[in-house]
């Protein structure tokens, strides 16, 4: 039985992993900072988490590997996270959402990353749970999408360290976003090949990636759509963990995930296009070779008749006896077919 159908008739909060395990072990990389002081360390899932509350320090614990339910419900006790939220974070066909809980904010969201080899798209199933002076970050597997934050929290870049969880929560979903341009970007480049490919030589090929990339484009955009609604939730809402201060950069982050949909329209159309070229090209390439035949079945039609008219079986043919007969009719046959080619250009069918 699919994973994805063994919650059907569960209970809500009914902790159940829904993916493929892509770790062998869950782990947990903890950076605990504020504005002078960056710390990092990284806990594996037999260790204890200590969750010492510092009030001028934000803890950022980044989780990777959901596939172990037991211990994620340990994490979620110490961290008083609710069952409804951990349900979601190990569902990972949810769609992306923003929800508002007892005791903090989860938005799920979906990583992108595109396979330029065989043209397809793959999905990481992301979760952000965050509230005041804490963020825990969920990842299906052990590749870190968020090193560039990191690595700006470690070095001391930007305003990351200045701010409070809210604006870590922004700067992970932006990155995350980012991400989507350079997937739409390399969708955009292998559409531009194959326009070069159908203008040069239209083959069947073409038909199965232009099919391949329009299906990929349209999972794109089901995973993205969402995170508009998700983004402009959190906007609307009225709450101390998010600053007033951030909602600017929330509006922003707004604007880009509109854009990255505009742009999967354009990629769409584009596509769209790309197809309707192909079947001209086919079509071009087809009339190329039906005038081909035709102007061959034309010049031979009076050859036809002349070799049919001299192979009947009459008597009496008068230039049957004719010493020179078979040479004269070879050279009529040839002007006929040089006559007929000359016209055939004349009348700009050639």
């Amino acid at each position: 039985m699919s994973k994805s159908r063994r919650k059907t008739g569960q209970p809500p909060g009914t902790i159940i992993f829904t993916g493929e395990q892509k770790v062998s072990q869950s782990s947990i990389h903890h950076l605990s900072y504020n504005e002078s002081d960056c710390q990092d360390s990284l806990i594996n899932n037999n260790e204890i988490v200590q969750t010492k509350q510092i009030n001028d320090r934000i803890n950022w614990y980044d989780i990777r590997g959901l596939h172990d339910t037991t211990w994620l419900n340990q994490i979620a006790n110490i961290f008083g996270i609710s069952p409804l939220v951990l349900e979601d974070i190990v569902d990972v066909h949810k769609r992306p959402s923003f929800g508002s809980y007892t005791g903090g904010h989860l938005i799920v969201l979906k990583a992108l990353s595109y396979d330029e080899s065989n043209m397809t798209v793959s999905s990481e199933h992301i979760s952000i749970y965050f509230r005041e002076n804490l963020l825990i970050s969920f990842q299906e597997d052990e590749s870190d999408i968020f090193h560039l934050i990191r690595k700006r929290l470690k070095d001391g870049q930007g305003k990351i360290r200045q701010r409070g969880a809210d604006y870590l929560m922004f700067a992970l979903c932006d990155l995350i976003v980012d991400y989507y341009y350079q997937v739409i970007e390399k969708i955009q480049m292998n559409v531009e090949i194959q326009e070069d490919e159908i203008l040069a030589h239209a083959s069947g090929n073409q038909k199965e990636s232009i099919h391949m990339m329009r299906k990929e484009i349209i999972k794109i955009r089901k995973m993205i759509y969402p995170l508009r609604e998700a983004i402009s939730q959190m906007l609307r809402m009225e709450d101390e963990v998010i600053h007033s201060s951030t909602d600017v950069y929330l509006r922003g982050l707004y604007d880009h995930t509109i854009h990255v949909l505009d742009m999967l329209d354009t990629q769409r159309d584009l596509l769209n296009g790309l197809q309707e070229l192909y079947l001209s090209e086919i079509n071009f390439r087809m009339n190329e070779i039906m005038k081909v035949l035709t102007i061959m079945t034309a010049i031979f039609v009076p050859l036809s008749f002349l070799t049919g008219l001299y192979g009947m079986n009459f008597e009496y043919i008068p230039e049957l006896r004719f010493r020179y007969g078979y040479f004269i009719l070879l050279a009529v046959m040839v002007i006929m077919v040089i006559v007929l080619l000359l016209w055939f250009r004349k009348r700009k069918w050639l």
